[in-house]
């Protein structure tokens, strides 16, 4: 499918483009002055967010402006710009209702993210192929995935399945059979971040996630509270740099890790 831009705008050394593939809504944040071959990161939102969510876009213009990566995301089906099925709706509508009455969770959230991944893992494969095809990317600039709660539950199948992926950053993620099947396939270095109080996800099943991933240099994170408040200067891109390499020439000074 080819990709269309609809929108762009400039600020603060980053180009912020809003794209389409098909039924696929993205953006595209880039340096103003990009080096070639610079790094791609995709990055997953949260459940019930959407491809600008706040915390989303404040890290992709970090990568940007701090490391001269490219970005990119895209709203999950029935997230952001894209309606809701109507399964989609009944599973969102009973897991309201389970969290409410303190019931368990995980009934519904399994089946719900397993259509999720199943779904969404697709377009991103679809949205990496068009990403190539620009002459700022290509077919050689490294890729990473970042992606917190359900854009783990996507993005750890996304990363068994795409080699293109050269590394990744998941955590805070409902523990599943299709979870735990995909992360044995997952070979690449890893940060995994595990909400150590968390109410709705016990420790117990991060800690066997983690463990289960097949890569030979993984790195756990785990930090107080809850998945629904996920620090965000723990989710610290220069891990990509890295894994992906610093840009050259990209116009700007990289910190050291």
């Amino acid at each position: 499918m080819d990709l269309t831009f609809t929108t762009e705008t400039s600020s603060d050394g980053v180009v912020d483009r809003s794209f389409a593939i098909g039924e696929i809504p993205g953006v595209f944040w880039s340096p103003e002055h990009a080096a070639p071959g610079a790094p791609l990161l995709l990055m997953g939102h949260g459940g019930g967010l959407h491809k600008r969510s706040p915390g989303l876009v404040a890290l992709a213009r970090q990568a940007v402006v701090r490391d001269g990566f490219h970005a990119a995301a895209i709203d999950a089906p029935g997230h952001g710009d894209r309606p809701r099925s109507q399964q989609d709706q009944l599973w969102v509508d009973a897991m309201l209702l389970a969290r409410a009455q303190n019931e368990p969770l995980s009934p519904i959230i399994a089946p719900f993210n397993t259509s999720l991944a199943e779904r969404a893992v697709p377009e991103w494969r679809i949205t990496i192929d068009a990403l190539q095809s620009l002459p700022e990317i290509g077919a050689e600039a490294p890729i990473g995935y970042s992606g917190m709660t359900i854009a783990s539950a996507i993005g750890i199948p996304l990363a068994a399945a795409e080699p293109r992926i050269r590394a990744a950053i998941f955590g805070g993620v409902f523990v599943y059979e299709a979870v735990l099947e995909a992360a044995r396939r997952v070979t690449i270095p890893i940060e995994f971040l595990l909400p150590w109080d968390d109410p709705e996800l016990d420790r117990e099943s991060g800690l066997v996630l983690f463990d289960v991933f097949a890569s030979e240099e993984k790195t756990l994170h785990a930090f107080p509270g809850s998945h629904f408040h996920m620090p965000t200067d723990r989710i610290d891109t220069r891990f990509f740099l890295r894994q992906l390499g610093v840009p050259e020439l990209a116009g700007v000074a990289p910190e050291c890790a």
